[in-house]
Protein backbone atom coordinates (compact mmCIF):
# COMPACT_ATOMS: atom_id res chain seq x y z
CA UNK A 1 0.00 0.00 0.00
CA UNK A 2 1.35 3.45 -0.67
CA UNK A 3 0.35 6.89 0.44
CA UNK A 4 -0.85 7.09 4.30
CA UNK A 5 -2.38 4.11 6.39
CA UNK A 6 -5.89 4.39 7.81
CA UNK A 7 -6.29 2.06 10.51
CA UNK A 8 -9.32 -0.01 12.07
CA UNK A 9 -10.54 0.47 15.07
CA UNK A 10 -11.94 -0.65 18.35
CA UNK A 11 -14.49 0.86 20.29
CA UNK A 12 -13.73 -0.75 23.80
CA UNK A 13 -16.21 0.72 26.03
CA UNK A 14 -19.37 3.19 25.10
CA UNK A 15 -21.29 1.45 22.38
CA UNK A 16 -24.71 2.52 22.04
CA UNK A 17 -24.34 4.43 25.56
CA UNK A 18 -22.41 7.00 23.64
CA UNK A 19 -25.82 8.08 22.08
CA UNK A 20 -26.93 8.91 25.68
CA UNK A 21 -23.70 10.45 27.01
CA UNK A 22 -22.18 7.72 29.06
CA UNK A 23 -18.22 7.77 28.43
CA UNK A 24 -16.08 5.93 25.92
CA UNK A 25 -12.63 4.67 24.57
CA UNK A 26 -11.72 3.80 21.43
CA UNK A 27 -8.24 2.48 20.71
CA UNK A 28 -6.68 2.39 16.81
CA UNK A 29 -6.47 -1.75 16.17
CA UNK A 30 -3.10 -1.85 14.09
CA UNK A 31 -3.87 -5.52 12.50
CA UNK A 32 -6.32 -4.06 9.88
CA UNK A 33 -5.60 -0.93 7.85
CA UNK A 34 -6.59 0.91 4.04
CA UNK A 35 -5.07 3.03 1.41
CA UNK A 36 -5.84 4.61 -1.77
CA UNK A 37 -3.86 2.86 -4.60
CA UNK A 38 -4.28 3.55 -8.58
CA UNK A 39 -5.00 0.64 -10.93
CA UNK A 40 -4.11 0.93 -14.96
CA UNK A 41 -6.87 -1.88 -15.17
CA UNK A 42 -10.18 -1.67 -12.96
CA UNK A 43 -11.43 -5.44 -12.28
CA UNK A 44 -12.22 -7.58 -9.38
CA UNK A 45 -12.00 -5.55 -5.84
CA UNK A 46 -10.70 -2.39 -7.36
CA UNK A 47 -13.36 -2.06 -9.74
CA UNK A 48 -16.16 -2.96 -7.10
CA UNK A 49 -14.00 -0.06 -4.86
CA UNK A 50 -13.72 2.40 -6.89
CA UNK A 51 -17.52 2.30 -7.83
CA UNK A 52 -18.31 2.99 -3.98
CA UNK A 53 -15.99 5.66 -4.43
CA UNK A 54 -17.87 7.22 -7.78
CA UNK A 55 -21.05 6.59 -5.42
CA UNK A 56 -19.42 8.35 -2.59
CA UNK A 57 -18.63 11.42 -5.06
CA UNK A 58 -21.75 12.06 -5.71
CA UNK A 59 -22.96 12.53 -2.11
CA UNK A 60 -20.13 14.53 -0.99
CA UNK A 61 -20.66 16.84 -4.13
CA UNK A 62 -24.82 17.31 -2.58
CA UNK A 63 -23.14 18.17 0.48
CA UNK A 64 -23.69 21.64 1.74
CA UNK A 65 -21.94 22.61 4.88
CA UNK A 66 -20.29 25.54 6.52
CA UNK A 67 -17.56 22.48 8.13
CA UNK A 68 -16.01 21.49 5.48
CA UNK A 69 -15.15 21.98 1.78
CA UNK A 70 -13.29 19.27 -0.77
CA UNK A 71 -10.99 19.59 -3.67
CA UNK A 72 -13.74 17.72 -5.13
CA UNK A 73 -12.42 18.79 -8.83
CA UNK A 74 -9.67 16.53 -7.94
CA UNK A 75 -11.24 13.71 -6.20
CA UNK A 76 -12.97 13.19 -9.01
CA UNK A 77 -10.00 13.03 -11.56
CA UNK A 78 -8.68 10.64 -9.01
CA UNK A 79 -11.45 8.19 -9.45
CA UNK A 80 -11.77 8.95 -13.16
CA UNK A 81 -8.27 7.66 -13.32
CA UNK A 82 -8.67 4.10 -11.65
CA UNK A 83 -8.29 5.33 -7.72
CA UNK A 84 -9.67 2.82 -5.16
CA UNK A 85 -9.52 2.14 -1.35
CA UNK A 86 -6.97 -0.69 -0.84
CA UNK A 87 -8.23 -2.51 2.56
CA UNK A 88 -8.19 -5.38 4.81
CA UNK A 89 -10.49 -4.41 7.22
CA UNK A 90 -13.76 -6.53 6.92
CA UNK A 91 -16.70 -4.67 6.48
CA UNK A 92 -19.82 -5.38 8.69
CA UNK A 93 -17.73 -6.31 11.41
CA UNK A 94 -17.32 -3.41 14.05
CA UNK A 95 -13.93 -1.88 13.28
CA UNK A 96 -14.36 0.80 11.41
CA UNK A 97 -14.57 -0.02 7.52
CA UNK A 98 -16.19 3.26 6.71
CA UNK A 99 -14.80 5.23 9.10
CA UNK A 100 -11.12 4.52 7.18
CA UNK A 101 -12.28 5.38 4.32
CA UNK A 102 -13.93 8.98 5.57
CA UNK A 103 -10.25 9.73 7.03
CA UNK A 104 -8.49 8.99 4.01
CA UNK A 105 -10.99 11.27 1.88
CA UNK A 106 -10.76 14.10 4.62
CA UNK A 107 -6.84 13.78 4.81
CA UNK A 108 -6.47 13.55 1.02
CA UNK A 109 -9.43 16.16 -0.42
CA UNK A 110 -10.56 18.46 2.52
CA UNK A 111 -9.56 21.98 2.37
CA UNK A 112 -8.37 23.90 5.23
CA UNK A 113 -8.19 20.18 7.24
CA UNK A 114 -7.33 20.47 10.60
CA UNK A 115 -3.63 18.24 10.64
CA UNK A 116 -2.86 15.95 12.65
CA UNK A 117 0.43 17.69 13.42
CA UNK A 118 -1.37 20.76 15.05
CA UNK A 119 -1.97 21.05 18.76
CA UNK A 120 -5.29 19.16 18.87
CA UNK A 121 -7.15 21.05 21.45
CA UNK A 122 -11.21 20.29 22.76
CA UNK A 123 -12.85 22.63 19.70
CA UNK A 124 -10.40 21.25 16.84
CA UNK A 125 -11.21 17.53 17.85
CA UNK A 126 -14.99 18.33 18.29
CA UNK A 127 -14.76 19.91 14.69
CA UNK A 128 -13.56 17.03 13.65
CA UNK A 129 -15.79 14.89 15.15
CA UNK A 130 -18.68 16.72 13.72
CA UNK A 131 -17.12 16.57 10.27
CA UNK A 132 -16.43 12.87 10.33
CA UNK A 133 -19.97 12.41 11.39
CA UNK A 134 -21.64 14.25 8.30
CA UNK A 135 -19.27 12.78 5.90
CA UNK A 136 -19.87 9.02 7.79
CA UNK A 137 -23.71 9.55 7.81
CA UNK A 138 -23.42 8.43 3.79
CA UNK A 139 -22.88 5.26 5.40
CA UNK A 140 -24.82 4.51 8.40
CA UNK A 141 -27.45 6.86 8.21
CA UNK A 142 -26.35 8.77 11.28
CA UNK A 143 -23.31 8.95 12.62
CA UNK A 144 -20.81 9.80 15.50
CA UNK A 145 -17.45 10.66 13.64
CA UNK A 146 -15.93 8.74 16.31
CA UNK A 147 -14.97 5.83 13.77
CA UNK A 148 -12.87 8.31 11.22
CA UNK A 149 -11.38 10.31 14.00
CA UNK A 150 -9.68 7.71 15.51
CA UNK A 151 -8.76 6.37 12.48
CA UNK A 152 -7.30 9.97 11.41
CA UNK A 153 -5.43 10.57 14.79
CA UNK A 154 -4.29 6.96 15.36
CA UNK A 155 -4.77 7.73 18.86
CA UNK A 156 -6.78 6.11 21.63
CA UNK A 157 -9.88 8.33 22.20
CA UNK A 158 -11.62 9.21 25.49
CA UNK A 159 -15.21 10.62 24.80
CA UNK A 160 -16.37 12.24 28.61
CA UNK A 161 -19.50 13.11 27.12
CA UNK A 162 -20.96 14.57 23.31
CA UNK A 163 -19.19 17.60 23.92
CA UNK A 164 -16.01 16.42 26.10
CA UNK A 165 -13.66 14.56 23.59
CA UNK A 166 -9.30 13.97 23.99
CA UNK A 167 -6.76 11.66 22.93
CA UNK A 168 -5.11 9.34 25.87
CA UNK A 169 -2.54 7.52 26.79
CA UNK A 170 -3.20 3.70 27.36
CA UNK A 171 -1.49 1.98 30.65
CA UNK A 172 1.50 -0.27 28.20
CA UNK A 173 0.04 -3.92 27.95
CA UNK A 174 1.88 -6.60 30.27
CA UNK A 175 2.19 -9.97 29.86
CA UNK A 176 0.01 -11.30 32.26
CA UNK A 177 -3.10 -13.61 31.89
CA UNK A 178 -5.65 -11.21 31.19
CA UNK A 179 -6.43 -10.03 27.31
CA UNK A 180 -8.78 -8.70 25.37
CA UNK A 181 -9.77 -10.51 21.93
CA UNK A 182 -12.29 -10.48 19.08
CA UNK A 183 -14.49 -13.28 18.21
CA UNK A 184 -15.21 -13.83 15.10
CA UNK A 185 -19.28 -14.10 14.41
CA UNK A 186 -18.86 -15.43 10.91
CA UNK A 187 -21.74 -13.36 10.34
CA UNK A 188 -22.03 -9.82 8.56
CA UNK A 189 -23.57 -7.09 11.07
CA UNK A 190 -25.28 -3.90 9.46
CA UNK A 191 -25.10 -0.70 11.86
CA UNK A 192 -28.66 1.10 10.60
CA UNK A 193 -30.90 -1.54 11.26
CA UNK A 194 -29.43 -1.95 15.13
CA UNK A 195 -29.40 1.51 15.64
CA UNK A 196 -32.88 2.00 15.17
CA UNK A 197 -33.87 -1.18 17.10
CA UNK A 198 -31.88 0.73 20.10
CA UNK A 199 -33.87 3.87 19.14
CA UNK A 200 -37.51 1.82 19.22
CA UNK A 201 -36.24 0.32 22.53
CA UNK A 202 -35.63 4.14 23.90
CA UNK A 203 -39.34 4.89 23.58
CA UNK A 204 -39.92 2.92 26.99
CA UNK A 205 -39.24 4.15 30.45
CA UNK A 206 -37.87 0.96 31.59
CA UNK A 207 -35.70 0.52 29.08
CA UNK A 208 -33.87 4.02 29.27
CA UNK A 209 -33.95 3.50 33.47
CA UNK A 210 -31.89 0.58 32.70
CA UNK A 211 -29.71 2.52 30.71
CA UNK A 212 -29.06 5.77 32.87
CA UNK A 213 -28.78 3.52 36.05
CA UNK A 214 -27.14 0.19 34.98
CA UNK A 215 -25.62 0.21 31.41
CA UNK A 216 -23.93 3.70 31.64
CA UNK A 217 -22.62 3.18 34.67
CA UNK A 218 -20.93 0.32 34.23
CA UNK A 219 -20.06 1.53 30.82
CA UNK A 220 -18.13 4.12 32.97
CA UNK A 221 -16.86 2.43 35.98
CA UNK A 222 -14.92 0.12 32.80
CA UNK A 223 -13.90 2.89 31.62
CA UNK A 224 -11.99 4.38 34.52
CA UNK A 225 -10.94 1.06 35.45
CA UNK A 226 -8.54 0.32 31.80
CA UNK A 227 -7.28 3.78 32.05
CA UNK A 228 -6.05 3.59 36.02
CA UNK A 229 -4.60 -0.24 34.95
CA UNK A 230 -7.05 -2.00 37.55
CA UNK A 231 -7.92 -5.33 36.06
CA UNK A 232 -9.36 -6.84 38.57
CA UNK A 233 -12.08 -4.08 39.23
CA UNK A 234 -12.19 -3.97 35.48
CA UNK A 235 -13.42 -7.65 34.98
CA UNK A 236 -15.44 -7.01 37.48
CA UNK A 237 -17.47 -4.41 35.79
CA UNK A 238 -17.60 -6.34 32.36
CA UNK A 239 -18.97 -9.26 34.00
CA UNK A 240 -21.77 -6.81 35.27
CA UNK A 241 -22.08 -5.22 31.72
CA UNK A 242 -22.08 -8.54 29.65
CA UNK A 243 -25.12 -9.19 31.58
CA UNK A 244 -27.09 -6.40 31.13
CA UNK A 245 -26.36 -6.78 27.67
CA UNK A 246 -27.19 -10.38 27.33
CA UNK A 247 -30.70 -9.28 29.37
CA UNK A 248 -31.15 -5.92 27.45
CA UNK A 249 -29.81 -6.04 23.94
CA UNK A 250 -30.89 -9.60 22.65
CA UNK A 251 -31.78 -8.47 19.44
CA UNK A 252 -28.17 -7.27 18.44
CA UNK A 253 -26.53 -10.19 19.65
CA UNK A 254 -26.73 -13.10 17.29
CA UNK A 255 -29.13 -15.84 18.69
CA UNK A 256 -26.69 -18.69 18.14
CA UNK A 257 -24.06 -16.69 20.74
CA UNK A 258 -26.67 -16.49 23.17
CA UNK A 259 -25.88 -19.55 25.23
CA UNK A 260 -22.26 -18.87 24.48
CA UNK A 261 -22.47 -15.51 26.24
CA UNK A 262 -23.91 -16.68 29.17
CA UNK A 263 -21.91 -19.74 29.73
CA UNK A 264 -18.55 -16.56 30.12
CA UNK A 265 -20.93 -15.50 32.50
CA UNK A 266 -21.45 -18.47 34.46
CA UNK A 267 -18.03 -20.03 33.99
CA UNK A 268 -15.94 -16.67 34.56
CA UNK A 269 -13.69 -18.17 32.03
CA UNK A 270 -14.65 -15.00 29.63
CA UNK A 271 -17.01 -12.23 29.11
CA UNK A 272 -18.65 -11.13 25.37
CA UNK A 273 -19.50 -7.85 24.74
CA UNK A 274 -20.96 -5.69 21.71
CA UNK A 275 -18.33 -4.13 19.35
CA UNK A 276 -19.79 -1.30 17.66
CA UNK A 277 -23.84 -1.79 17.01
CA UNK A 278 -23.87 -5.50 16.92
CA UNK A 279 -26.08 -8.36 14.97
CA UNK A 280 -22.80 -9.96 13.70
CA UNK A 281 -19.67 -9.00 13.15
CA UNK A 282 -17.16 -9.01 15.38
CA UNK A 283 -17.84 -9.33 19.32
CA UNK A 284 -15.42 -8.04 21.88
CA UNK A 285 -14.20 -10.16 24.58
CA UNK A 286 -12.43 -9.80 28.20
CA UNK A 287 -10.34 -13.36 29.72
CA UNK A 288 -9.36 -12.90 33.15
CA UNK A 289 -6.86 -16.01 31.87
CA UNK A 290 -6.95 -15.82 27.93
CA UNK A 291 -5.49 -19.37 27.85
CA UNK A 292 -8.75 -20.55 29.51
CA UNK A 293 -10.85 -18.90 27.51
CA UNK A 294 -9.75 -20.44 24.72
CA UNK A 295 -10.12 -23.75 25.84
CA UNK A 296 -13.18 -22.48 26.44
CA UNK A 297 -13.80 -21.03 22.98
CA UNK A 298 -12.04 -23.81 21.33
CA UNK A 299 -14.58 -23.75 18.06
CA UNK A 300 -14.49 -20.04 17.63
CA UNK A 301 -11.80 -17.63 16.29
CA UNK A 302 -9.99 -15.52 18.17
CA UNK A 303 -7.87 -12.63 17.75
CA UNK A 304 -5.90 -10.53 20.73
CA UNK A 305 -6.59 -7.03 20.94
CA UNK A 306 -4.95 -6.41 24.48
CA UNK A 307 -2.50 -8.50 27.13
CA UNK A 308 -3.14 -6.75 30.47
Amino acid sequence: MKGPLFYAKILLFGEYGIIKDSKGLAIPYNSYKGAFKQADVLEGIPLKSNGYLQDYYQYLKGLTSDLVTFDLQQLKQDIDGGMYFDSSIPQGYGVGSSGAIVAAIYDKYAQDKITVLENLTKDKLLKLKAVFGLMESYFHGTSSGLDPLNSYLSLPILIQSKDNIESVGIPYQQNGKGAVFLLDSKMIGETEPMVSIFMEKMKNEGFRNMLKNEFVTYTDACVDNFLHGDAKSLFGNVKKLSKVVLENFKPMIPAKFHALWKKGIDSNDYYLKLCGSGGGGYILGFAPDFEKAKTSLINYDLELVYRF
